[in-house]
Order: structure tokens, then sequence, then C-alpha cells
């Protein structure tokens, strides 16, 4: 959650220098890359079969869309807010999701620990009515949320047909395919031109914030459920706020630290039915 939450002020660095088509090819070809040294470590024989070849597909799809609207989100919006409506509401969207399609039973505790959460994200956002929400880039914001739902609960569900790190470089692996061939017309050697700067938050966007950050997403997922690992996710604003305020200089108010109290209480809660 540390590592994401740095990630979207990386990503708002990267927003400002080149079109996205261009970014998100590039964080995909460098996370792919970045697999490599991961997949020797572990030494895993790669079995592929049809149900985890659909999962990677889809999973992949869902990625490139939820870089799509994280990217037009953060640009129009601020880095710390995205992260807050993103990491807020996808634990939300994971729990309705899975209670519909699965009828999983869900605890008391769990029911108030995701309404915290929510609380929590209206505090810190400062939401007094509905228009105020749904402008351009929290609407990108919201569709983002939903994407990475299904994301998360595609991820638990593979985890019983291929290895969390294979499942992570496969995604990559397509979605950067997929990139490339949204990008093929752009000018994708513009990257070399860039700065330092740019280069330090496309390497710890495609590295640091993704690579490592989402294995170890995927991993929680297939060993304590979709909805307990999303319920860390409140966690996510708080690191991104700070991190926002550190290199952005994006100011941190006095609603956003009660609202992101109130979130890691929401943590609590949905962890404590666990037991």
């Amino acid at each position: 959650m540390l590592l994401w939450g740095g990630g979207w002020t990386a990503l708002k660095i990267l927003t400002c220098q080149l079109p996205m088509d261009v970014i998100i090819f590039w964080r995909f070809f460098i996370m792919s890359l970045s697999f490599l040294p991961i997949l020797y470590f572990f030494k895993e024989p790669i079995a592929l079969n049809k149900n985890s070849i659909l999962f990677i597909m889809a999973s992949s799809a869902l990625n490139v869309a939820f870089m799509i609207s994280s990217f037009l989100g953060i640009k129009y919006g601020l880095a710390g807010a995205g992260s807050v409506i993103i990491t807020s509401l996808s634990p939300i969207m994971t729990f309705i999701l899975m209670a519909a399609l699965f009828k999983k039973r869900v605890l008391k505790l769990q029911y108030v620990g995701l309404v915290v959460g929510l609380v929590g994200a209206f505090v810190i956002l400062e939401l007094h009515d509905l228009s105020q929400f749904l402008n351009g880039a929290n609407a990108y914001l919201l569709l983002g949320a939903t994407m990475w739902a299904g994301v998360t609960i595609l991820a638990q569900k593979a985890n019983a047909h291929i290895h969390p790190v294979h499942y992570s470089f496969f995604i990559s692996l397509v979605a950067t395919f997929v990139s490339f061939g949204y990008a093929f017309n752009s000018d994708l050697s513009a990257v070399f031109d860039q700065g330092f700067k740019f280069w330090v938050a496309l390497i710890y966007l495609s590295i640091l914030g993704q690579t490592l950050a989402t294995t170890i997403f995927y991993m929680a997922s297939g060993k304590i459920g979709s909805e307990k690992t999303s319920s860390f996710m409140f966690l996510v604003p708080i690191f991104a706020l700070l991190s926002a305020w550190a290199v952005l200089g994006e100011p941190i108010q006095a609603h956003i630290v009660v609202g992101g109290a109130i979130s890691m209480l929401a943590v609590i809660f949905i962890n404590k039915s666990a037991k």
C-alpha cells in the first residue's frame, strides 16, 4: 500500500510530460522486463491452461482500462484526491460484486467496515453533493475503481490456476502488446528526450508501484480473499496524500487527516471479522 501510494504522485508527474498512449505503453513494457529477475528468483515452472489464459486476457483488458481511466482522472484532477476515490470505492465495489455474483456470506462487521471506509472517503473529499463528485476527473476515477474491483476478483479466482507471479507477468506482457497497438502511430521514442525527473517517475510507477506492489497484492488476494485484501487499500490514500504533499506541494487539510483516520478504522473492522 505504501508503494502504491507513491505511484499516484509518479503518475501525476508523467501526465504532465507526454501523451497517455505513450506513457501507458512504456509503463507496461518496463513492468514486463522487471518481472524477468523475479521469475528467475522464484524458479517456478510456467504452466498455462485454458482457464489461466482466460483469466490473463480478462485481467489484461481491465488493467489497460484501469490505467487509461486513472491517467485521465489524475491528469485533470489531483493525485491525492484520485487515490482516495479509487482506493476507497474499489473495496466497496469488490464487496458488492462478490456478494452478488458468488452469493458470498458477509459478516456484520464487514458491512460496518465498508460503510466506515466510504464515510472516510466522503470526509476526505468534502462531498456535499453528487454533482461535485461526478465532475470530469472524478468520473474517470470512479470508472477506474470499478475496473480495479474486477481485477481484484479475477486475481483471487486465478490463483487456483496459475502462480501469482506468472499471472502478473503475463498480464503485463499482454497489456504491453495491447497498448503498443494503441500507441503504434505515436512517437514512442519521445521518452528518450525526457529528463531525470520523468524517468524516476516512470521507473517507480512501472517497477516499485506496479511489479512489486501488484505481485504482493495478487498473492494476498489468493491467500486471504479479495474482499479482505481490498480493505487494505484504505491505507493507500494516507501514503498518497503524504507523497503528493512532499513531492507536488499538494496541501494536506484537516478533513483529509480525519477522513484518513476513519478509513484506517475500516481496515480494523473488516479484518477483525476475519478472525
